[in-house]
């Protein structure tokens, strides 16, 4: 089994802010993380399957355009890095 701890220990270094997106239809609710680069970028993590990269969008709003389509809902609020590091 690969492991994915290089590729996110290189993208923390880089991330602006983390949202928590949840599916509240299902239970218990699946949920996703929606990582925003410094650069723009969105990365979209399943955090149950060890943190697999889902789906990569050049910007925020491709990206809340993807889970909104498949009726994510976010959590409210956001996590800066700044805040944390």
């Amino acid at each position: 089994m690969q492991s994915h701890a290089p590729t996110l220990a290189e993208q923390a270094k880089t991330w602006k802010f983390l949202e928590l997106w949840v599916d509240p239809v299902l239970f218990p609710p699946k949920i996703l993380m929606l990582i925003g680069d410094r650069d723009g970028t969105c990365r979209i993590f399943n955090p149950a399957s060890d943190y697999q990269l889902i789906v990569t969008h050049s910007n925020y709003q491709a990206a809340q355009e993807w889970l909104l389509e498949d009726e994510y809902e976010r959590v409210k609020g956001q996590l800066l890095a700044e805040e944390v590091l």
